[in-house]
């Protein structure tokens, strides 16, 4: 099967947003990647609800909300209502992890988690079966347009490894310098969702390039 395209608005003209968004819709993309840094957790800051809701009246893709902040389980439910169809949180900003996916998934999201690029996979084995999707942080998280940490194939595939081990159903999404030429060596990895960013708005077709990130090779 060919993975699942998560556009990330992080790299969008926020000046366009509208036009941007409306581009996504007609596109072969299937969410629509938010991601939301609140300036603790990580140094850059970028939108939040109100935000997160306008995008919601023209988004004709589920919504894909990766929380890069503090205490994310203050705002479930706020991201719940804004329009979220699927949120993941990081590993390091949840001191009761168990709880919080929890917490998500009674909301009716798919729950993730997400590590950064020097969490051990090996963290994750307690939380596996309760996920719906793991993203591996290729790049550190904070800002857009950093380039791919080669290391991150590796770690995909000790995901892997982990869900076939405790045979969970848990999905692998990939974050971060997502591009053309990586895209088949990380889904041949085990990688399900692809995040991708620059490569999407930056391109010159934006429509053929995620026609083409969805090809397997």
């Amino acid at each position: 099967m060919s993975p699942i395209i998560a556009p990330s608005l992080l790299s969008a003209d926020f000046a366009n947003l509208e036009k941007e968004i409306k581009m996504i819709n007609k596109s072969k993309a299937d969410w629509i990647h938010l991601d939301i840094m609140d300036g603790h957790f990580v140094p850059n800051i970028t939108f939040g609800m109100p935000v997160i809701r306008a995008i919601k009246k023209i988004a004709q893709k589920p919504l894909d909300v990766h929380l890069m902040i503090e205490k994310p389980e203050r705002y479930i439910a706020d991201f719940k209502r804004a329009g979220a169809d699927c949120l993941s949180v990081h590993w390091e900003a949840c001191t009761h992890l168990h709880r919080t996916i929890h917490q998500i998934k009674e909301l009716d999201m798919l729950a993730g988690v997400a590590i950064n690029p020097h969490t051990p996979v090996s963290f994750l084995e307690d939380i596996i079966n309760d996920v719906d999707f793991v993203v591996v942080m290729s790049v550190n998280p904070g800002f857009g347009g950093q380039r791919f940490i080669s290391n991150s194939i590796k770690r995909v595939k000790e995901v892997r490894k982990l869900i076939e081990k405790h045979k969970s159903d848990a999905m692998v999404e990939i974050d971060g310098g997502v591009d053309l030429e990586n895209a088949p060596i990380l889904v041949d990895a085990g990688v399900d969702i692809l995040v991708a960013g620059n490569t999407v708005f930056g391109a010159e077709n934006p429509l053929e390039t995620i026609k083409k990130l969805r090809i397997k090779n």
